[in-house]
């Protein structure tokens, strides 16, 4: 079986902790931050964990799997 190339793009966009989980940065904080809360513009600084739903794929980009 051959390798697996990682995806250059994903590997820009994803991290894997050191637990496994794979975390990814908020979406919609690049511009129109005028109208978006303090509450959520602070929020959005934390990174995200990838969904359940979408972990096997993000995964297999990653090559993981």
């Amino acid at each position: 079986m051959p390798k697996v190339k990682t995806n250059s793009s994903a590997k820009k966009r994803f991290k894997v902790t050191a637990s496994g989980q794979i975390t990814h940065q908020k979406s919609h904080k690049r511009h129109i931050l005028t109208k978006k809360s303090k509450k959520r513009k602070r929020a959005m600084r934390k990174d995200g964990v990838v969904a359940a739903p979408n972990l096997f794929f993000v995964q297999r980009l990653l090559g993981l799997k």
